[in-house]
Formats: C-alpha cells, structure tokens, sequence
C-alpha cells in the first residue's frame, strides 16, 4: 500500500488527542514481540535543544562506527523525517510496511505518537539498530517513549511548556520530564535554574543516579573566530565547528559529548575523532538554516519564550541591514511572550497562518505583533508571507522565519516545491 494511504489510517488515530500513560504502547510493543528490547536506546527529554542535541549525539555515534537511529517529531516536511539509520531518512516502502504492521496490532485506543514511537521500535529492531537516540515526545515519565528501557538519559534546558498536561510550574514540568530516567543509569543535564537543578538532584538522588553536569563537570566555550573548544570528563577537543550553527549551540553539542563520553567509559567506543567528526558533520534541518540568495532566508523554530531568546541572541553573529520576519505560530503558545526578544529587532513581520489546526489565525497574531511595536501585514498562508517578504527586502536585509517548526516545514517545502505534510501529530 503507498505510504500516504496507510498515513491516512495512522492521523485518524488523532482523535484520540494526547493522553499520557504507558499501558496502551507496552501493549503494543507486546503485541509486536517487544522489539524495543533489541537495541539499546538513550533518551533525550527537555524543553528546548532536544532536536539539536540528540541531531548531534546521533551523529557521533555514526561516525564511531555504530549503528544508529535516531527518533524525533515533529517532522518538518514528511513523516519520514522522524525515522533516521545513519544519517538517512527511511525509505517510503519500508515505512508504509511497518506501518501496516503496528496499525493491524494497536489497541483501539492507542493515540498517534503511541502508534509512532511503537513504529519507532519495530523500525529499529528490522534495521538490526545498535543504538537508538529516542527524542521524547512533550513529556518524560508518561511520554510513550518512556516505554524503550533506556541505558542513559539527556536533560536539555526546562522551562515552562505544554502547562496543560506537564503542570503549571517549573518543578512539576521537571519532576514529569526527569522522572524517564531508569534508576541506575548515568543523567546527563544541561545548565539549568536553580529550581529545575533541584529536582534533577532528587531524582539522581532518589535513582541511584551518576550525574554529570554542565558547567561544573564539562563545557564548551567559543573563540572570537566561531571555533568552539570542549572540556570534558576526560576528553579535551580544543578547535572544531558545530554542523549546526548558532551560537547557543555550544551547550547542546557540549550536552552531546559529555554523553559519548560516558558512553565510552561503560564500554561504548567512541574516540575523540569521532565526537570531533560528529559535531562537525551533524545536521538538524530549520534550526538557524540559512537559506541563500538575495536576500537570504534564515530559518528557526523559536516556538517558545527560552528559543526566541536563543534565537535573538544568536541573531548577533548575522549581518544585514533590515530584519523582516515571516512568521506563524500555534494557538496554544505565549505568543507575546515569545516574540518580546525579537520586537527591537525586526524591522516588519509578515503573520502568517500555517497550515495546522492548531495554528493561531493571522489576523489574531498580527495584533499582538503591531503592539510589540512590529509593524505587521497579514498574509493567508506561509508561502504568500515568504513572496511578500522578498518583494519587500532588499538583497542586503534577512528574512527570518520564525514562530513554530510547523510554519519552518511549511516554508522549507514552500522553497523547495515540494509536497508538504502538513498533518502533525
């Protein structure tokens, strides 16, 4: 059957919306012969940095000979994206297989990311996976993920997100993503508040868990020519550049190597070649992509308040004369909260409105923008705010866009003409 015939059966699962538990994906893992158990899985939970973070440590444990996959979502442009062996996108054919497969034996009530992380399983136990880098979904301890038993843990920077289902305050948000971690495994946290540190100590205390942290146990540092320099447990790598750029960047790929480094030390080899090479050769499509030509499109996610102020830092190390954003974003954000570390920079936005249900109309998004301070025109879709932009720049300003991965996806497809998949789940 072709792939977008058995997607359709798979986004009818959305009805059943986002509900947090294991039962219903261990079922479905039983039911396909526990797959997950052949392969060793390192999960990576967090607010912001997840993408870039486990993009980079999949990337050094390819390049240190080591059969990976790696599992993420959203995808920008086509579901395959969220199914990676060794740098490769899987193919169409094999993913509507395996697809059918997980579809005839999922419970009646299995939602869709329970259906894709169990997908996620089957495809990396058939590709005969050694290692797997399994981002999680929203969540930590109820994020289906949670059902690969996992050898380590990666914590990237929390901050309050998805109030609705993690809680509403920063320790329930980080007692909810921490709690993935399997007693007794290494954790590997980024630099974090004093509130969220707090609660990783407990659950490291608590599980009989070695931490090792950013800033006291390793770091990495830019120099005045964008040569990054890394200081780890063991390891010292003083001059490569990150694949990915941005200059928040250093912490996620500093998050990377310290994990190979574990790793490494409980029998996983990995050389300092490898993370090197790894960090270097990394990829992670729509954060800081730029995009050439005249003017130059720059793309990021920055689909919350701690990413837009990422972004707005990193904003510094680009040259132009105008900044013009291209911008969509969901309804369920903080909308005002994540575009007040772009309002002295943008010279004009183009609000758009993605193609998602859960997209916040243009219109709407254009109010809150004007009272930013943004001078704001609205446009109906992401590929008519991107026209209207260019017509607008000169070959010396940049266009960002910006807001949500979703309107990314929208205008990395919009590029290219290509078919998007604009279903989300």
């Amino acid at each position: 059957m072709p792939l977008a015939d058995t997607l359709e059966k798979l986004y009818a699962r959305r009805r059943f919306g986002i509900r947090p538990g294991l039962a219903r994906v261990r079922l479905l893992l039983e039911r396909l012969g526990n797959p997950e158990q052949s392969f060793r899985s390192i999960h990576v939970v967090g607010t912001n940095g997840k993408g870039s973070s486990s993009a980079f440590l999949s990337s050094i444990l390819y390049s240190a000979g080591h059969r990976t996959a790696l599992f993420s979502s959203p995808h920008l442009v086509n579901f395959n994206e969220r199914f990676r062996i060794n740098g490769l996108d899987i193919c169409s054919d094999r993913l509507s297989s395996f697809l059918d497969t997980v579809l005839t034996k999922a419970p009646d009530e299995a939602t869709f990311f329970e259906i894709v992380t169990a997908l996620a399983a089957l495809i990396f136990a058939e590709e005969q996976v050694d290692l797997a880098v399994m981002e999680a979904g929203m969540g930590g301890r109820s994020d289906a993920t949670a059902a690969m038993p996992g050898i380590m843990t990666v914590i990237t920077p929390i901050s309050l997100d998805h109030s609705d289902y993690l809680g509403t305050t920063l320790t329930e948000i980080a007692t909810e993503k921490c709690g993935i971690a399997e007693p007794g495994t290494p954790l590997v946290a980024a630099l974090q508040t004093p509130e969220v540190f707090r609660v990783i100590r407990e659950q490291s205390d608590r599980g009989n868990n070695v931490l090792c942290c950013a800033d006291q146990d390793f770091s990495a540092t830019w120099d005045n020519n964008g040569i990054l320099a890394y200081r780890g447990l063991s390891a010292t790598i003083s001059r490569f550049k990150p694949g990915i750029p941005g200059c928040y960047q250093a912490e996620n790929a500093a998050l990377a190597l310290a994990t190979a480094e574990i790793l490494d030390s409980n029998g996983t080899s990995i050389s300092d070649i490898a993370m090197d090479a790894g960090i270097s050769n990394a990829y992670w499509p729509g954060r800081m992509e730029l995009v050439p030509g005249q003017p130059p499109i720059l793309l990021d996610g920055a689909h919350n308040p701690a990413g837009a102020t990422a972004l707005a830092t990193a904003l510094c190390d680009y040259h132009y004369r105008r900044l013009i954003l291209v911008t969509g974003v969901m309804a369920d954000k903080d909308t005002r909260q994540i575009f007040a570390p772009l309002a002295d920079k943008a010279h004009r936005a183009y609000a758009v409105t993605p193609a998602i249900e859960r997209a916040l109309d243009a219109t709407v998004l254009a109010g809150i923008l004007r009272d930013s301070g943004i001078d704001t025109t609205v446009c109906d879709s992401v590929g008519n705010g991107i026209r209207s932009a260019q017509l607008d720049a000169g070959e010396d300003d940049l266009i960002l866009v910006c807001g949500s991965l979703f309107t990314v996806g929208e205008a990395k497809a919009w590029l290219a003409d290509t078919h998007y998949e604009g279903i989300r789940g």
